[in-house]
Formats: C-alpha cells, structure tokens, sequence
C-alpha cells in the first residue's frame, strides 16, 4: 500500500522568490498537460500493442488455415513434395496394404504408396516425411503385429464350415440307416 502511495505522489518544483497565484495557476497548467501527453502516449503504446497482438492473431489465423488445406494421411507424391519437406521411402511386399492404411491414419502419418511395376509379387514403396522416421517405425511394428495375429489366428471360412457340417449330417444319416438295417436282420 505504502509503494502505490509513493508512486501517486505529485512532485512540483517552482523556483522563485515571490509565488503567485497567477504563477502557480501556469505551473500547474504546464504540468496537467505533461500528464496528459504522458497517458496518451500510454495509450497509443497500449493500442499499438493491441493492433499488433489482433495483426498477430490474423497471421495465425491464416497459418491454420493454410493447414486446415494441406492434405493428410494418404496422398499423392506431388502433394508430399509440395509440403517442401525430405522424403524417405520403405518397401512393403504385402497385398493388404489397407490395413496399413488404418494404422498409418492412427498415427497421423503423410505418406504415398507407388506400386512397382514388374514385381512378381506386388511390392509397394511407401514414401513419407524424412522427420517422421519414429513414428513410422512404430506404425510398422504395430502394422507388422497386426498382420501376424492375422495369419497366426486364421480362421475357417464359413462354407467350408457349412460343408463339414453337411457331411457330419450325411455320414450321420448313413449310420443311422446302418443299425436299422442291421437292427431288422437280428430279429
């Protein structure tokens, strides 16, 4: 409390043997309009601040929505170079490159896919950002676990399923017929 009081204190120096009123009248006159251009240059430093902050929010703005229209995920090679950015390429030799997909998207990765032509089995290039490296190692593993619990947990595929069954039925049928055949020679 005692420092705000301290700030507020008006100093006023007059030098001069005899003081008026009409003296005092110009001293304090002098002094009111000194105030006065000290607070409007406060706040023309407050608006300047405040026009700079608003100028700082527009290019913000526009930065945002220049990379709302970058594109993400999947896309094209000309699009990925576009972003001026160093790309790096894998080789994938899987035909479900959809599921790739799923985990590339979970990770928020940029990347493309070019087929190669003249492979035998379909081989892919993978190209995406160079600065991306890490999360793309860790998109792979989860892709390559993915891909194993598939092949690992295979399951059976319902009309193979349907026709064991009907021959479970047939060959029921068959021993069926047997004992009654069987059953009426007995008696």
């Amino acid at each position: 409390m005692q420092e705000e009081v301290n700030q507020k204190v008006i100093s006023l120096s007059i030098q001069g043997v005899k003081i008026t009123a009409s003296v005092l009248k110009a001293a304090l006159r002098k002094f009111l309009e000194m105030d006065n251009r000290r607070k409007q240059k406060a706040t023309q430093v407050k608006m300047a601040e405040k026009t700079g902050r608003a100028q700082e929010k527009g290019r913000e703005k526009a930065r945002k929505k220049i990379e709302k229209k970058k594109p993400h995920g999947k896309q094209t090679i000309k699009q990925l170079n576009a972003q001026g950015v160093q790309l790096s390429n894998i080789k994938i030799t899987d035909e479900n490159i959809k599921s790739f997909d799923r985990v590339a998207r979970k990770y928020g990765i940029d990347y493309s896919l070019k087929k190669e032509v003249g492979a035998d089995p379909a081989k892919y290039l993978v190209f995406f950002k160079a600065k991306d490296v890490d999360v793309m190692t860790a998109a792979f593993r989860e892709y390559a676990g993915v891909e194993l619990k598939k092949k690992q947990v295979k399951k059976p595929s319902v009309r193979k399923k349907l026709q064991k069954s009907v021959e479970r039925k047939a060959k029921h049928r068959q021993r069926v017929k047997q004992r009654q055949k069987s059953r009426g020679q007995e008696r």
